[in-house]
């Protein structure tokens, strides 16, 4: 059971980076983020008022305030550097995001161990390789590559305080803790943006001025993506419950590879074989730091 959730949490998590990153090259990437993430809260809110989850309140929901102010940039960053460059590449490179829990577990005293020594050398040889030509010549591939870097900090950063937040338990309530802040900061950030620029920004296959058209028609899928999050969250969770939490975190690190597969059947991505052979070094040195 254990292995079948936490693949499922990885099938859920890959459609969602997909789907992300298919919008946000029709509309503007932060729209996505808050649109989507404003269902998943939804979502979660509605369960823990069901279940009465608010007992498990404490000052640890601290960390996921802070989870939340981040996780907004982090899921930007992530989304344009999806809708730049090649998905086949992007999405296995955030893999890359487990060194900062793996490092601040280091910093409070752990012991790196070979196999993470090993998966820290992999991993940073498969993001020199990854990072190798690129359409638009190497300052698209730089920026690309920036985006996708500070996405994985913004995402590691994520884990190592969701996991503080909820190391006495309280899970459903730290998770909805994190994403009513993600939907409060992109909201205001959004809002700002808008005030500041005049008319609304329109999205990249539709002109300038007024709200996105298409936004309407486009929220089903907007809606899917926060509700694929919400339920990978939560069979993640289930698997790290009732099972080694090991082999849970192994497995669900494996969506990159859905990712990858949606976008050479839908957008017939092709990768240089350099690329292919950072994106899946960058998985494997995952695979070794999550295991080790």
């Amino acid at each position: 059971m254990t292995a079948l959730l936490a693949l499922c949490a990885s099938l859920l998590w890959g459609l969602a980076d997909f789907g992300g990153g298919a919008l946000a090259r029709r509309l503007p990437a932060l729209t996505v983020v808050v649109a989507s993430q404003a269902v998943a809260a939804a979502v979660l809110l509605a369960a823990v008022l069901a279940t009465g989850g608010w007992a498990d309140a404490s000052p640890a929901l601290w960390y996921a305030v802070t989870a939340g102010v981040i996780g907004p940039f982090a899921l930007l960053a992530f989304y344009r550097a999806l809708a730049l460059g090649p998905m086949g590449v992007v999405s296995p490179l955030t893999t890359v995001a487990v060194a900062v829990p793996v490092g601040v577990g280091l910093a409070l005293g752990d012991r790196p161990g070979p196999g993470q020594i090993a998966g820290v050398a992999v991993a940073v040889a498969g993001v020199v390789l990854a990072a190798g030509p690129e359409r638009g010549g190497p300052s698209a591939a730089r920026g690309t590559l920036l985006l996708t870097l500070g996405a994985a900090l913004g995402f590691g950063s994520v884990l190592a305080l969701i996991a503080h937040a909820s190391t006495g338990g309280g899970l459903l309530l730290v998770l909805c803790v994190q994403r009513v802040c993600n939907v409060a900061v992109g909201g205001a950030v959004l809002l700002a943006g808008r005030r500041g620029s005049g008319p609304a920004e329109g999205p990249a296959d539709g002109p300038p001025g007024g709200p996105a058209p298409g936004l309407r028609s486009r929220l089903p899928a907007l809606a899917a993506i926060g509700l694929s999050d919400v339920v990978a969250n939560a069979a993640f969770a289930l698997a790290s419950h009732r099972g080694s939490a090991t082999v849970a975190a192994v497995l669900s690190s494996l969506y990159p590879v859905v990712t990858a597969l949606m976008a050479r059947g839908v957008f017939k991505e092709r990768l240089r074989p350099v690329q292919m052979v950072g994106a899946g070094l960058a998985v494997a040195g995952t695979l070794l730091l999550a295991s080790a």
